[in-house]
Formats: C-alpha cells, sequence, structure tokens
C-alpha cells in the first residue's frame, strides 16, 4: 500500500484523486525491463525542458502561488482523493476563518470537523489530524514549521508522501514526490518497471538539484495533464516527446492503464500525426518526415521508410496526401553532372505533401 492510500492511521494518508490512485504493484500486465536513465546532457535537456513547459503554461491552483508551510499542508490534506477543482473554494473559507497555525490550535475540533464535514472533504478524521498537527507546531515546534521530510513526519497525520510535498513546495527542500501521475509518467517515458523502490530511485534521478519546488509541480502536472490515462500529447505540448519511449513505439500502457487503447499506437494515430505535420510544411523527404512523427524512425528499422511508405499510400489511396518520386542525380549544370556517377543519377527519394 503506497502512502497515501493508507487509511486514517495517526500517519496514515491518502492519494489526492486527480493526482492518481493505486499503489504502482497492482495486477497491471504491464512488466518490462528496466532501461537505462538518461544522464548528462540528455539529463540536463528533460530536465530543462520539464520546467519550461511547466512555466510556461500550468494549472492555477492558489496554493501554488505561496510558500507558507500551513496554506500548503491544509491544501495537501485536503486534497487527499478529492478532485483539486473542488478543493479551491473549501481551502480559501478554511484559510479565512483558521488563518494560521495558532488560530486552528486555538478552535474547537467540533467546528473543525463541521467545516470539513460540510464541504465534503472526506474522512472527518482528517480534519482531527489537521488540528492535531497545528497544536503540535504550537507547542512542539515553537509555532515554527519543521522544514525536512522527516521532520515533518511527527506531525499527525502526516506521512511520507504530504511530508515530502510541502518540504518542498514550502521550503523547496523536498526530494522527488512520487504520486501516481509521477509513477505513469516515469513508466511511459523511461520504462521504469512497475515496482515502488524503482519508481522512488527513477524520479529523484530526474529531480534537478535545489529544485525539488519547481520541479515536483512540474512532473505531477505532465502526469495530470499530457500524460493521464488517455495522454494528449500533441495537444499539451508534452516537453518530453523526443525522449519519451511510449510516443515513440504508440504503447501507453501503463501501472494505472492496464491495457493499451484502441487508438493510442493505431495506424490512425500516426496517421493523425502525418497530417498535422504536414500542415507545416510545403513538403518533407520520408527521411525527414518519419522522425517527426516517431521517435524510434530509423530508415532501415522495423519502423522506418518501409512502414512509412505504407502509411503514406494509405492516406494518397484516401486522397489525402501526394506522393512523389524524385531523381537526385539530375542537376541544372552539366558540368556538375559530368562529375556525377551513374549510381547517383540513378538515386531517388520520394517526397509527401498534403493534397490541397
Amino acid at each position: 500500500m503506497s502512502p497515501r492510500e493508507g487509511g486514517d492511521e495517526p500517519n496514515g494518508e491518502n492519494e489526492p484523486t486527480d493526482r492518481g490512485g493505486g499503489d504502482g504493484n497492482g495486477d497491471s500486465d504491464t512488466a518490462r525491463e528496466s532501461a537505462p536513465l538518461p544522464t548528462g546532457d540528455d539529463l540536463e535537456a528533460i530536465q530543462s525542458a520539464l520546467i519550461e513547459w511547466y512555466e510556461d503554461d500550468h494549472r492555477e491552483y492558489p496554493w501554488r502561488q505561496t510558500d507558507d508551510p500551513y496554506a500548503i499542508l491544509v491544501s495537501e490534506v485536503m486534497s487527499q482523493q478529492t478532485q483539486l477543482d473542488r478543493v479551491v473554494d473549501a481551502w480559501e473559507a478554511f484559510l479565512e476563518r483558521w488563518p494560521t497555525t495558532a488560530a486552528l490550535a486555538d478552535a474547537d475540533r467540533a467546528d473543525v470537523v463541521g467545516f470539513w464535514s460540510s464541504h465534503s472533504l472526506g474522512y472527518n478524521n482528517r480534519a482531527k489530524y489537521l488540528h492535531e498537527a497545528a497544536r503540535q507546531i504550537e507547542t512542539e515546534f515553537d509555532g515554527t514549521f519543521p522544514e525536512t521530510p522527516e521532520a515533518l513526519q511527527s506531525l499527525m497525520g502526516v506521512g511520507p508522501y504530504t511530508a515530502n510535498a510541502v518540504a518542498s513546495f514550502a521550503f523547496n527542500n523536498g526530494d522527488a514526490v512520487v504520486d501516481t501521475n509521477v509513477k505513469r509518467v516515469c513508466f511511459r517515458a523511461f520504462s521504469v518497471p512497475d515496482d515502488d523502490d524503482q519508481f522512488a530511485t527513477a524520479a529523484n534521478h530526474l529531480l534537478p538539484e535545489d529544485r525539488s519546488r519547481v520541479w515536483n509541480n512540474a512532473v505531477m502536472e505532465l502526469g495530470a495533464v499530457a500524460c493521464g490515462k488517455q495522454p494528449r500529447c500533441e495537444a499539451t505540448g508534452c516537453p518530453w516527446r523526443q525522449w519519451c519511449r511510449a510516443y515513440a513505439t504508440g504503447d501507453f500502457s501503463a501501472p494505472d492503464v492496464p491495457t493499451q487503447s484502441t487508438f493510442e499506437g493505431s495506424r490512425r494515430q500516426f496517421r493523425g500525426r502525418v497530417i498535422r505535420t504536414l500542415e507545416s510544411y510545403d513538403e518533407l523527404a520520408l527521411d525527414e518526415l518519419g522522425p517527426r512523427i516517431r521517435v524510434d524512425y530509423t530508415p532501415d528499422g522495423d519502423h522506418g521508410r518501409e512502414w512509412l511508405e505504407g502509411l503514406l499510400e494509405d492516406l494518397e489511396t484516401d486522397g489525402l496526401v501526394e506522393l512523389e518520386t524524385r531523381s537526385r542525380g539530375i542537376h541544372a549544370d552539366p558540368e556538375e553532372d559530368r562529375g556525377s556517377s551513374s549510381d547517383d543519377a540513378n538515386e531517388s527519394e520520394r517526397v509527401v505533401r498534403l493534397k490541397r
């Protein structure tokens, strides 16, 4: 059982709904061999691409605009198995009523539980634990929030996931946050096996040093927005397409997506990629088009020129594209032609364009 799937134990946690569920070790039939994780320049490029994608555009939640650990803790507890969009109003009302740990610690516990129940925030024990955690901060920590994941776990109801999230988002001092969305991304993009320890190792390997605040927000956003159970790679401009095994192969299964959809990885999906790519070009040679629609394209590979020609011939039959075979040995300058070998003169390439 993952840290955020526990019952209402004093230090148990529950996974936020749109940050995922499932322990990553269920009945998935998607086991695979581990592949080497990116290093060096590739790792830096992967890190930069994700952070730039996140900073350019992401869902705006008010707790992302603060580094107040109390406000962040409240958002994390409220988000357990509750859609984030439903949390916003409750979070704002809670902080208006009890704006500090001191105010919450002084509150009547029945009032806190009543608020929780009236806003349909799930198990009432979470409200009791949050109230008790505020009292601990006031009495045991002299009103100052602990800053490390280890110290934060001493608070009532705070397990490893929430402790790490608060350390990251409030203090930029956490390890990689690993929820189901992060597991799904690691599994699909980098072939990380369906194992909690390996997910944690991979997520921390990808984490850039001293960037846990932005990184953990960004990778969870990637899993929630771009790499959900139904991936939206092109629609969201996923920044990891260049390196992603799932995008290369079309196999988007994952621990919480046990079977591949009828669309993902289908010829229909790649036909759509061809059309969208050609909309930006007058024409492309096949070996220029291939890498733009699947990152594992090599001319002589299993998904190379022969595979691509078959895809394009289907589109041509449907009246969507035009294919042309063009000699690459014909030159405008006769003197230049004299220097060409007979092999060069006979060499040809196929180009494709949208049928207008």
